[in-house]
């Protein structure tokens, strides 16, 4: 993190990346002295609305971060900044995308969070769009354009207002993570019950295992002995806002409805009390370590994987098994998981897998037969990328077979 002083100081010339976060109300001026190396602009957490059209000059700039702000349209100055390719304008009020706002060189836009209704035509005219979140709006309704999208691989429509489902989105060609709970045309009257519900007033939360967009996974204790649960318990705590993967509600319904299975993480009771909405799920053996890393900037929706880290072809043979064997269990259950990554998999030294985060998961069976069977397909896409990326760090000379 950088100063506002440091940067009126010119103590910052030459800098690639720029955050600050000192309560802005206006952008500072001093920011365009970097034009000639600056790369990657963080100015999320303070009080902007607007941006100067001057913003253009940042001719080398790729990255611009703007999350936690007040603005309520997407400023139309950054369609001119012709090197910018990813824009984060979470948890803003944004009503408004005006047609000129979309750089040219546009590969991943995030607007989740939002009160956006709807989006311009041109976005469909961004042929290099690979990854767009826009969960958490008001979208009625989608540009006719999408359908233009050939690149676009990673795409969260989750809690919105669409009525229909968006047909020219399921015939994308490269669509391959998909989320899309929350949205009239996909609410399901069932209430998912496959395990007990119980207060959580019997269990004590101890450390942190870990924690995402959606909730906090904590190890837990029960506080008299147990005949019907295991000792050993995880407890995932939802937070109550919208995520950038949707509703945690709709997480907790598709994680029911898909039940269980050797390779999935068990669940075995939930809260339901508003304030307290809860999973309680086997604990996971403390040997099982992440597969993969997430994504970033450079990967845009591909894994990373640590450097030196590779397996061999007997352990991704096996791997690849049990995930085909997850991803039939899901869909034969009407569920779309919306994120099948190796960083969302666990694994041991026997090449044992986990798999897990439900964040994305949107249950489809109140779709058309024809619907149904797309949607499968997008997934079946992440699934074809999984094994991609484990064939990419086998450890053996001859990977053939």
């Amino acid at each position: 993190m950088h100063t506002l002083s440091q940067l009126i100081a010119d103590e910052l010339e030459g800098i690639t990346k720029l955050s600050l976060a000192e309560n802005l109300h206006e952008f500072p001026m001093e920011i365009l002295s970097l034009a000639k190396t600056l790369e990657i602009l963080d100015l999320s957490n303070n009080r902007l609305s607007t941006l100067p059209k001057e913003v253009a000059q940042l001719s080398k700039l790729k990255i611009i971060f703007a999350s936690n702000n007040c603005f309520t349209e997407l400023p139309e100055s950054l369609g001119n900044c012709e090197n910018l390719e990813m824009i984060g304008f979470k948890s803003n009020q944004i009503k408004s995308v005006p047609e000129c706002a979309l750089p040219p060189k546009l590969r991943w836009l995030i607007l989740t969070d939002n009160h956006i209704e709807a989006l311009p035509e041109s976005l469909g005219e961004r042929p290099r769009l690979q990854k767009l979140a826009l969960a958490g709006n008001r979208l009625t309704r989608l540009p006719s354009t999408m359908h233009k999208l050939n690149n676009l691989e990673l795409l969260r429509l989750s809690a919105n207002q669409l009525s229909a489902c968006p047909d020219q989105i399921l015939d994308l060609p490269k669509l391959a993570w998909f989320a899309f709970a929350g949205n009239p045309f996909c609410q399901s009257e069932v209430a998912i019950r496959s395990v007990p519900s119980i207060r959580s007033s019997n269990y004590q939360l101890k450390n942190i295992l870990g924690q995402g967009a959606s909730g906090v996974i904590y190890q837990a204790k029960w506080n008299e002995p147990q005949t019907e649960f295991p000792n050993d318990i995880a407890v995932k705590v939802f937070k109550g806002e919208v995520t950038s993967d949707g509703y945690p509600q709709d997480e907790l319904q598709a994680c029911l409805k898909v039940g269980n299975h050797p390779n999935l993480v068990q669940s075995l009771a939930q809260v339901e009390a508003p304030d307290k909405l809860s999973l309680i799920m086997n604990l996971i053996p403390p040997h099982y370590k992440n597969l993969g890393l997430p994504p970033c900037f450079q990967s845009c929706t591909r894994d990373r994987f640590p450097k030196g880290f590779s397996l061999t072809k007997e352990q991704i043979r096996k791997m690849i098994k049990q995930m085909q064997d997850v991803f039939e269990h899901l869909h034969a259950n009407q569920v779309c998981h919306g994120d099948l990554y190796a960083h969302n998999t666990l694994f041991d030294e026997h090449a044992n897998i986990i798999f897990g985060d439900f964040g994305a998961a949107t249950m489809y069976h109140m779709l058309t037969s024809e619907q149904q069977q797309k949607v499968k397909q997008i997934e079946h896409r992440a699934l074809l990328h999984f094994i991609d990326d484990l064939l990419k760090i086998c450890n053996d000379a001859n990977r053939d077979g």
